[in-house]
């Protein structure tokens, strides 16, 4: 057992990064520490997060979601945390589908802890490389009640937006102005958020065009957050006078992260979309005894 391999993948969205893990038949245990290991930059793989693939039928969290979606995408975060969802994820996992001929090009769904989303992957193009990815994300909630978020001793009004994971967005005039996110800022009340929450700080870039910065739940500062980005567009929807429920069209805005450019469309009836490009650039083998991965005797 000490030198059992488990394969494993490695790719981006935006620069968001995730260890890919194929586990089918739902064989592999990731505790808590394992994930952290996996995701460690100098002693394990490297990621902001694991991406667990696993069919849905062989997962008790998703079993209910098995005839509507093949797969379930097991999110964690890089402290091994478990997530409800991530944006930029969902688009990597459905690249690895389609790349590993678990998936046809075209539509596609995808079993999440916060429900089913559905994927729409493009076809490589002359040069091989693959298209972008539009991803279904569902429709945001916005909580009542007002949420502030402070650093350096400077604390500014934020709108609470929740896509599946919560978000705390806040506009400043400066990314700097951020400060340092590799420890989450403080949020208040405490109550709006009682598992924690993203952050996201915004500026303006042009007309429906914002950058951010993001500080991820349990992963620190990230170089993208995809249901981030799409709070993001929620909330300066909101400021900029640009409900499409009010509007009765489409509203598209364009947001820049660290690590790229993500597109974000919501419709009239709330339904957001987000397009963007996901990329596997290595897979391999890891020692499952060095990173504390177990598994149940089937997948030996």
């Amino acid at each position: 057992m000490s030198t059992a391999q488990i394969p494993f993948l490695k790719g981006h969205g935006t620069e968001n990064d995730f260890v890919i893990i194929p586990d089918h038949e739902g064989r592999i245990e990731l505790s808590p520490a394992a994930v952290a290991r996996l995701c460690d930059r100098r002693a394990g793989i490297g990621a902001d997060g694991v991406l667990h693939v696993v069919r849905s039928a062989a997962h008790p969290e998703a079993h209910a979601m098995a005839a509507e979606a093949e797969w379930f995408m097991d999110y964690r975060n890089a402290d091994g945390s478990i997530a409800e969802m991530c944006g930029n994820g969902l688009r990597v996992f459905a690249h690895y589908l389609e790349r590993a001929g678990l998936a046809e090009p075209g539509d596609m769904t995808i079993a999440t802890r916060a429900g089913i989303r559905r994927a729409h992957v493009a076809k490589p193009g002359p040069d091989g490389e693959p298209g972008d990815i539009t991803t279904g994300m569902g429709r945001a909630l916005l909580p009542e009640g007002e949420v502030t978020v402070t650093v350096d001793g400077r604390t500014r009004p934020a709108r609470n937006v929740n896509m599946g994971n919560p978000h705390a967005v806040t506009f400043v005039d400066d990314l700097a102005d951020a400060g340092d996110l590799r420890t989450a800022p403080g949020v208040s009340p405490a109550s709006a958020y009682p598992d924690g929450t993203n952050v996201e700080f915004v500026v303006d870039r042009g007309p429906r065009h914002v950058a951010l910065r993001v500080h991820e739940r349990g992963s620190g500062e990230t170089r993208s957050c995809g249901t981030g980005a799409c709070a993001v567009m929620v909330a300066t929807a909101r400021r900029d006078g640009a409900d499409p429920a009010v509007l009765g069209h489409p509203v598209t805005y364009t947001v820049d992260v660290p690590g790229g450019r993500l597109v974000i469309s919501e419709s009239p009836d709330g339904a957001i979309e987000m397009t963007g490009p996901a990329v596997i650039i290595a897979e391999g083998t890891f020692d499952a005894s060095r990173m504390g991965v177990s598994w149940t005797d089937a997948a030996a």
